[in-house]
């Protein structure tokens, strides 16, 4: 059963036009709801493509206003990001991957229409990742700064440099070789992604294939410790899923592919959660066969207990132990998939050590 909050916002991107019939105090709360899993932007380029805007109480259609600069103003940082990095890597001869918000905008991809985001991400082969560092770095872009220990995650654990960041501009470049930790127990193998990558017309980047921007996706859903994006990313899911449904043989490659990346178990969880939080038009028999790697009983019962909680934000004026212990789980599970325990129990002592003498957090 959803909470009051996640029914409000599962009702704001899914029938704008019933968003008329809401009270002040519901306004209220689902304004910081949306804002707080930003998904502001989306709602108000619903209503804005219903022509329903102007019927909404004016302090809305003022929040509203103000998501929509705001995505412009990221809209165009992005895309000049993109832009600039095309150009530092020119000549290279080095095959550049656009990533999740950015490969869906450059896409054109209708359902992104709204999307917040600040950061670029890219994926480059892992041989040539030395080759890409240095060419960014002699052309402004630097590092984020880290401790040693954080360097030494990104460097030996993690598949991602550390973050970067052009001394010019604001935005964050993540700059991938893989889809997840090296030390996950997951190991999707990374020269399947680059046989099927796609380009991307009018840039000099590509973008994974259809079946595997899904498996991604669905990867990154509950593989990630942080929730701050997981409605986004369900909506995300939904989207892609619709889109790519109308290839002739989405369904069939979408199973094989997570058959042959060994990512069977988190398609199995995003076709579920999907299907239930927004109707998403699974096959039956995609379900179906998605099932024969569903987890035992007992796991399904916890996962769909915890899942709708944490992954939807709570009322800001109402305090929840129960969504509490739901995240820390998921956390917990996160990190339990992306690293052995011999990695893992320093890394939670570490992190623990850290909160309590007031430190930045890190990974």
């Amino acid at each position: 059963m959803l909470s009051v909050e996640a029914n409000l916002i599962l009702r704001a991107v899914g029938s704008p036009e019933d968003l008329c019939e809401l009270t002040i105090p519901q306004w209220d709360l689902l304004l910081r709801l949306l804002w707080k899993c930003r998904l502001i932007g989306r709602v108000a380029r619903s209503c804005a493509n219903a022509s329903i805007t102007a019927t909404l109480p004016k302090k809305v259609q003022e929040q509203f206003e103000s998501a929509l600069v705001l995505i412009d103003k990221q809209r165009q940082m992005v895309t000049w990001e993109a832009n600039r990095v095309g150009w530092a890597l020119q000549g290279l001869e080095v095959p550049v991957v656009l990533l999740k918000g950015a490969a869906y905008m450059l896409s054109g991809f209708a359902f992104e229409q709204g999307r917040l985001f600040a950061d670029l991400d890219i994926m480059v082969p892992t041989d040539d990742l030395a080759r890409v560092e240095q060419h960014l770095k002699q052309r402004g872009w630097r590092f984020i700064e880290l401790n040693a220990y954080d360097e030494r995650y990104y460097r030996v654990w993690s598949h991602e440099l550390p973050p970067m960041r052009h001394f010019e501009r604001e935005v964050e470049l993540d700059v991938h070789h893989t889809i997840l930790p090296l030390t996950s127990r997951l190991t999707p193998d990374r020269e399947k992604l680059w046989e099927r990558t796609q380009s991307l017309p009018g840039t000099p980047f590509q973008t994974l294939a259809p079946e595997d921007m899904v498996l991604h996706s669905a990867v990154h859903l509950l593989h990630d410790g942080d929730l701050t994006d997981a409605v986004r990313d369900v909506l995300d899911l939904d989207g892609l899923m619709r889109l790519f449904s109308k290839q002739p043989e989405f369904w069939d490659m979408l199973m094989l592919r997570a058959g042959e990346l060994g990512l069977a178990r988190p398609l199995f969880y995003a076709l579920r959660y999907c299907n239930r939080f927004l109707d998403t038009p699974v096959p039956d028999h995609v379900m179906a066969s998605s099932n024969e790697h569903a987890p035992p009983a007992p796991v399904r019962f916890v996962m769909d207990a915890i899942v709708p909680r944490a992954l939807f934000p709570q009322n800001p004026d109402k305090s929840n132990a129960a969504t509490g212990l739901a995240r820390w789980m998921l956390y917990t599970r996160s990190h339990w998939l992306r690293m052995p325990p011999s990695i893992l129990l320093p890394h939670l002592v570490h992190k623990s050590l850290r909160r309590v003498l007031g430190r930045p957090k890190d990974h």
